[in-house]
């Protein structure tokens, strides 16, 4: 018979391991791109966008692409997608 004390104990562990994030992509875009050593670097994505007049806050991947945060030539702040093997900008997915 179960005592009132690890039915207690159970139920915090379980809302502990729900209440946990869990990193995952926004699926806002995907990349079809291999394994991450054909990748260029994102030092590399950081120069090209700076070239432009970007200001570039973060790179991160998600969904096997570079997700970037910036501010974009005309002073907007953006967050856009790029293949990590190209370098080139990746449609963002329709939620339809």
């Amino acid at each position: 018979m179960l005592n009132l004390k690890s039915v207690v104990v159970s139920a915090l562990l379980f809302a502990t391991v729900l209440a946990v994030p869990v990193a995952e992509a926004t699926g806002l875009a995907t990349c079809d791109s291999g394994d991450p050593a054909g990748w260029q670097k994102p030092e590399a994505l950081q120069s090209q966008l700076e070239d432009k007049g970007w200001k570039v806050n973060r790179i991160k991947e998600d969904g096997g692409c570079y997700e970037v945060y910036a501010i974009d030539g005309d002073g907007e702040r953006v967050e856009a997608y790029f293949h990590p093997v190209t370098l080139e900008p990746v449609p963002l997915e329709d939620d339809d």
